[in-house]
């Protein structure tokens, strides 16, 4: 695959100021979209941006995924994410991938580029367990990441069922489900007075929290003098301060 004439090909295509083997390009007037190829020719990384772009971490993001090979080669896992990243007053703390098969970024218009292209997006480590199928992937890159924001918080990996005897409402079956913290939240807080109810969620290190209310707060059956709050659940599913509102 010729990647930089498959680049090339694209109408407003340009180079990437202060960073070799790398372009920019913008399809309508919301995004840019930024791509680095390896050394070698043979892989790219591609980074997405809807209205806001900062030229510097779009090359920081770049720099860093070519650096580590993020995501490279058809082996790879559907999600990818790599720690230790930072850049200016920003709070990511990763560098996360999304394999062909998940971002489809070129599909449609040229399918070899595709199969050859990460696309990485600055993240948090909280965000990912790191053993996504591919089915997992797509609904998280997709539906629940963002990836292309570079002003979002958090979404942490989180998992959860529940059951409240008191609004009747609970998961179905004994699987925990993604979801979100503000979800989470709100039945932590339903299950106060509500006997026999339980919220049980999982974060990204595969810890498992199971609360309920017995005339007190209980956490995997022990009493916890719990206070719900928005810094508990993220401090509970492992993400940075950054997170919290």
């Amino acid at each position: 695959m010729n990647i930089d004439g498959a680049v090339a090909e694209i109408g407003n295509a340009h180079a990437m100021p202060g960073l070799p083997m790398a372009w920019q390009w913008s399809p309508m007037s919301r995004f840019v979209f930024s791509l680095a190829m390896d050394p070698d020719g043979h892989w790219a990384y591609q980074m997405n941006s809807l209205d806001v772009h900062d030229d510097g971490l779009a090359r920081a993001v770049l720099a860093f995924a070519r650096q580590h090979q993020l995501g490279r080669g058809r082996e790879a896992r559907p999600l990818t994410v790599l720690p230790g990243f930072s850049y200016g007053a920003y709070g990511f703390d990763a560098v996360a991938a999304a394999s062909p098969t998940v971002h489809g970024y070129h599909h449609g218009r040229n399918e070899a580029l595709n199969e050859v292209v990460s696309a990485v997006f600055p993240a948090y480590r909280c965000e990912f367990r790191g053993d996504e199928n591919l089915e997992e992937a797509v609904l998280r890159f997709k539906r629940m990441l963002r990836p292309t924001l570079l002003s979002r918080l958090p979404v942490p990996y989180l998992r959860m069922r529940y059951e409240n005897t008191r609004t009747g409402s609970g998961s179905v079956g004994t699987s925990r489900g993604f979801t979100t913290q503000d979800v989470l939240l709100r039945e932590l807080g339903l299950l106060e007075g509500a006997h026999g109810s339980f919220v049980e969620f999982e974060n990204s290190h595969g810890e498992v929290r199971r609360v309920e209310w017995d005339g007190s707060w209980l956490v995997n059956g022990q009493p916890e003098d719990l206070r719900l709050s928005d810094e508990w659940v993220m401090t509970a599913l492992g993400c940075p301060k950054t997170g919290l509102t």
